[in-house]
């Protein structure tokens, strides 16, 4: 089995998007399966999963690209079933929506001969994906904490606000509470709002009326943010020198560039990645390459002297 640099696998993605390639005589199924549009990143997946679908399709004629959404995680291993008893693929691009209730199932689609790729949520036996895509998660937590430490002088109170149990919220969550340990910072609340703006508003509502004085907020997603941000300005807090996010986020990114004192960073975390793994993974399919592996993106600090370097106003998400 050979292992691909990252360079080396995003020059063979830049290949299947853009030419056809040899062998196409032989009909293949790549099947994606990703969540709904059950938030703004989410709602960029789904939006680059389809035009990936159609680039592929006018490349590859010999591959039929079937993208299926679903809005839960028990969904999602019905989808499975179905795609795998209906259409047999040859490669499966997924992006769980839950890490433990999909692994098996997944296991399930690997051990009858598919190519799996994993996107973003990673499963918890890594050892069943062929192909691994993701951002640098434990990055965009230990980054962002350690911006917030040297801004808050290594002292304060703060509370986070948790995505859904995955891989990657556990990967976030662990790079932040490492990149604080040695510091005088304390994290008065964690808790899950799953990734949703209206569950992230409750949840700091919670927070501002447990806790007199907080001295920054992270949400570990930019739609959560949002949420945090909406509840701050109602209950009129002032004590809140900053409130973050995660994943660049268009809106929160414009405010990135304006000088926003209270959020004036973010991580770039882009939904474009599903892009990416279905690119690879029709390369592997027609025999470009034997494409194995991890492509990790970076997660640098987005700041008013970068941003518009990651500012997209037409973007989904």
């Amino acid at each position: 089995m050979k292992y691909l640099s990252m360079s080396t696998l995003l020059s063979v993605a830049a290949i299947a998007a853009a030419a056809p390639a040899l062998g196409q005589e032989e009909q293949k199924v790549m099947a994606v399966s990703i969540p709904a549009a059950t938030h703004g990143w989410t709602g960029g997946v789904v939006y680059h999963a389809e035009a990936a679908a159609a680039e592929i399709r006018e490349a590859f004629p010999n591959i039929d690209v079937v993208v299926n959404t679903s809005p839960s995680a028990i969904a999602q291993v019905g989808a499975l079933e179905d795609l795998q008893a209906s259409r047999d693929p040859d490669a499966l691009v997924i992006l769980p929506f839950t890490s433990e209730e999909l692994t098996g199932p997944v296991e399930t689609v690997k051990d009858a001969g598919t190519f799996i790729t994993v996107v973003d949520r990673g499963l918890t036996d890594p050892r069943i994906q062929d192909l691994y895509v993701a951002g640098d998660n434990i990055a965009v937590g230990a980054n962002t904490a350690n911006w917030l430490s040297e801004q808050l002088g290594g002292e304060g109170d703060v509370v986070v606000l948790r995505g859904i149990p995955t891989v990657i919220d556990d990967e976030r969550i662990q790079g932040f509470q490492d990149a604080l340990e040695g510091t005088n910072i304390n994290i008065l609340d964690i808790q899950y709002a799953n990734w949703n703006r209206d569950e992230a508003f409750n949840l700091m509502q919670d927070y501002l009326a447990k806790y007199s004085h907080i001295d920054a907020v992270w949400a570990n997603d930019d739609d959560m943010l949002l949420g945090v941000l909406e509840a701050i300005d109602q209950a009129g807090r002032d004590d809140i020198k900053f409130a973050l996010g995660a994943n660049g986020m268009v809106d929160i990114v414009e405010m990135v560039r304006a000088g926003d004192p209270r959020t004036p960073i973010s991580t770039p975390y882009p939904p474009s990645m599903i892009k990416t793994a279905m690119y690879l993974t029709a390369a592997n399919l027609n025999g470009q390459a034997p494409v194995r592996g991890e492509v990790i993106l970076d997660a640098p600090l987005i700041t008013i002297d970068n941003a518009e370097e990651f500012y997209f106003p037409d973007s989904p998400f």
